[in-house]
């Protein structure tokens, strides 16, 4: 479906003007990777880049979703407008989101300072789905305070989670794997925060030290973040404060350093890159001289080697 200049333009005012209608518009067009989004993208770029994107992460079951619940409540006690986009594994017949999250986050759903919204891999790895970060954009906008971002819960493709979101919170639970499966995981190298969910549950302390010491191990400098461990009880909402009061101090000491801009920044450099290589694709599918098949065969009989081979994608000689 094609949308002309003027739907646009209604549709990123409403989004502007806090339209929950609008923006779920505006996503599903970004979700669908509809042709207009460089129009789309152009319109929204004023607005963007004040919302903080909060990351949860962590293996299923370890209570991302209650946790959100949890943090959503919490910052709506202080005022804030909350975005929440959960990255849902796709549905093996539709390709849809299983909306899993929306269905545990109905406490907020007649809240119209809260906006939830479930988006589909498809197939994407890394724990989220390809168009989170325009996505991200679209709550940015639509003026959201902070927007939490809560990742497939797949283990060890979790990483991109801590190329997209200012704060990463890597959630762990006792019975869920002990501290050294976190640690193969990968999950360690990427939290800011770490939270032991569940701590009610025998083995959380013995979980906190496992945390703590292979926190210790890492190489960090003098005036580097050290991430702190928060235990909470998130369907209870026991924590959740503490938990809160950390995401505070880290946010604020990565602003102080300037930190949180390098971030950004790194983030956008991505963001660009991938966008430059998927329309390098999109070109030499079109206009290129043999086709990518053609090139492979080609390599593979030592007909060419593959640095010329990738000449001709690029450049076309």
């Amino acid at each position: 479906m094609s949308l002309d200049r003027d739907e646009i333009g209604e549709v990123v005012a409403a989004v502007r003007s806090g339209s929950p209608r609008a923006l779920g518009r505006l996503i599903s067009w970004i979700e669908n990777a509809s042709p207009a989004l460089p129009m789309i993208m152009k319109k929204l770029a004023p607005d963007t880049g004040r919302a903080h994107v909060v990351g949860l992460t962590g293996a299923p079951g370890v209570g991302k979703s209650t946790t959100a619940t949890a943090l959503v409540r919490a910052l709506r006690a202080r005022d804030e407008r909350v975005g929440v986009l959960a990255v849902d594994p796709s549905s093996p017949f539709s390709g849809g989101a299983l909306l899993g999250d929306r269905v545990r986050m109905q406490e907020h759903a007649l809240d119209p300072d809260v906006y939830i919204r479930s988006m589909a891999t498809r197939g994407h790895l890394g724990g989220l789905a390809a168009a989170t970060s325009q996505a991200l954009r679209a709550f940015d906008a639509g003026g959201f305070d902070t927007v939490i971002v809560e990742t497939v819960g797949v283990g060890q493709s979790e990483l991109e989670v801590a190329r997209t979101a200012d704060t990463v919170l890597v959630l762990l639970a006792p019975g869920m794997g002990d501290g050294i499966q976190a640690a193969k995981a990968g999950i360690l190298e990427i939290g800011d925060i770490f939270v032991v969910n569940k701590s009610d549950r025998d083995g959380a302390q013995a979980l906190v030290r496992e945390i703590r010491t292979m926190i210790a191990l890492a190489d960090r400098g003098p005036e580097d973040w050290k991430p702190p461990i928060v235990s909470t009880v998130a369907y209870r909402h026991r924590g959740i404060d503490d938990l809160l009061a950390a995401v505070d101090r880290f946010h604020a000491s990565q602003l102080a350093t300037g930190r949180a801009e390098e971030r950004r920044v790194a983030r956008a450099r991505r963001e660009v890159e991938s966008i430059a290589l998927a329309k390098l694709r999109a070109t030499f599918r079109l206009n290129g001289q043999a086709s990518l098949d053609d090139l492979a065969e080609a390599v593979s009989r030592g007909e060419l080697d593959p640095y010329a081979a990738a000449d001709l994608v690029v450049v076309g000689r």
